[in-house]
């Protein structure tokens, strides 16, 4: 499940419900049913990542980074396949349930979640084999769970909004970034060709903290309707030990990024209850 990560599934939930909150619509039923959502379409993701990727050979026993279930052995394919896609069809019957807040037009979105939580790892063009991975993660982490959230607690679809799932994507866009840094030596041997691969180490560090800038700066149009105090501090605390954790990746190797790993989501959720909270308070 690569319990590290999946606190980027919460934030994304958490953030809308703090902005639906600052407008007086927030409803706790849709987005309870929208963060069960997010959280299992992230373990269906983390899972058919562990089995295409060893199908497609690019796992290696002893690779960098938490140890890969399929790959060393401990789970057989065809259990991480069968627990891949019902895990999938368990987060599709409770988007289903969504319909009653929001709409059909909820179909299609959830099949393009569907398609895009199988599509990152396998088919034609998988997306984190070409350098798209962070492209996926700022639309299905970011924009997609922000604005729908939101949008099923009775918020109006603005350009505040859709700022808001930008700048959350740009910053979980970090996560897979520190991942994908820590994995780039293992990832170049079996041809994989992720943003690390391709822009190199150093950039990719740079790329962090642009990230977590951009991200926080685009929150602006919510951080204005805290108290003052709230405002500056919250985003200002979240780039400092951003910046903090980019400067960290420089200096650290293998497996000891890990811990970045977690500590980028863990602060990201951190700064989605921060704004909540200030809202409610």
């Amino acid at each position: 499940m690569r319990l590290r990560t999946l606190p980027v599934s919460v934030a994304g939930v958490i953030l809308a419900s703090g902005c639906a909150a600052a407008n007086d619509t927030f409803h706790a039923l849709p987005a309870f049913l929208c963060l069960l959502f997010a959280i299992l379409a992230q373990i269906a993701s983390n899972f058919a990542n562990e089995y295409y990727d060893f199908k497609g050979g690019l796992d290696r026993k002893g690779r960098e980074g938490p140890r890969r279930g399929v790959t060393e052995g401990d789970i057989t394919p065809r259990a991480m396949l069968t627990a891949t896609y019902l895990t999938l069809a368990t987060a599709c019957c409770i988007g289903l349930s969504l319909l009653m807040f929001g709409g059909w037009w909820l179909i299609p979105t959830g099949i393009m979640i569907a398609i895009g939580v199988i599509a990152y790892s396998t088919g034609p063009y998988p997306l984190s084999h070409h350098g798209l991975g962070e492209v996926a993660v700022i639309l299905f982490f970011g924009l997609i769970p922000v604005c729908c959230t939101y949008i099923l607690q009775g918020g109006e679809p603005d350009l505040k909004i859709a700022m808001a799932g930008l700048g959350l994507g740009l910053m979980i866009a970090n996560v897979l970034i520190v991942n994908n840094y820590r994995d780039a030596d293992d990832d170049r041997a079996v041809g994989k060709h992720t943003l690390a691969v391709i822009l190199g180490r150093k950039a990719m560090i740079w790329l962090y903290m642009a990230n977590a800038t951009c991200g926080a700066a685009l929150l602006i149009p919510w951080w204005k309707m805290l108290p003052a105090g709230a405002a500056i501090a919250i985003p200002a605390v979240y780039v400092v030990i951003s910046v903090a954790i980019a400067r960290g990746m420089g200096r650290l190797q293998g497996h000891r990024l890990t811990p970045l790993l977690g500590m980028t989501a863990m602060t990201i959720l951190a700064l989605s209850v921060a704004l909540l909270i200030a809202v409610v308070c």
